[in-house]
């Protein structure tokens, strides 16, 4: 994944294409950040290389809902742009209906019946929508059908 990053920002490069270069760099950054923090550096997976780049895009996200609320549309739409690039490498987001399936799923397998149960609901559904839903959206939704 980190080697198609760097392909895909010598190619952003040549076209002039200065949105993709910039994001392409930031994310690469961002990769690099991670391999070397902690007490020794090392190689990310691809499927941490995808955890960063969620990163980076849910700060995307946040930040064009800060520009638009601020009228700076001109910030907001770099932003939406740069989470455009930044979607290509990303895992299809999950629909409400598969999210829906697997919050059942894990309902059932935990045994949960109120709010006390969310954590061992959380812990079976988080492995099997990281990177492909928000963790908030997704422990709304459980939240909402254990209480409720």
């Amino acid at each position: 994944m980190k080697n198609q990053l760097k392909s895909d920002l010598t190619t952003a490069m040549k076209a002039r294409d200065e949105v993709s270069s910039s994001t392409l760099r930031m994310a690469l950054t961002a990769v690099t950040n991670e391999e070397v923090s902690g007490k020794e550096s090392r190689e990310l997976t691809d499927d941490e290389v995808v955890l960063v780049l969620t990163k980076e895009a849910k700060k995307r996200k946040e930040a064009v809902t800060a520009y638009n609320e601020a009228n700076r549309a001109d910030l907001a739409d770099r932003e939406t742009a740069e989470l455009a690039v930044l979607a290509d490498y990303l895992p299809a987001q999950l629909d409400a209906a598969e999210l829906d399936a697997i919050i059942t799923a894990a309902i059932t397998e935990s045994g949960a019946d109120g709010p006390r149960g969310m954590g061992a609901v959380m812990k079976i559904v988080q492995p099997q929508v990281a990177g492909r839903a928000d963790g908030a959206q997704v422990a709304a939704e459980v939240k909402k059908r254990l209480i409720g």
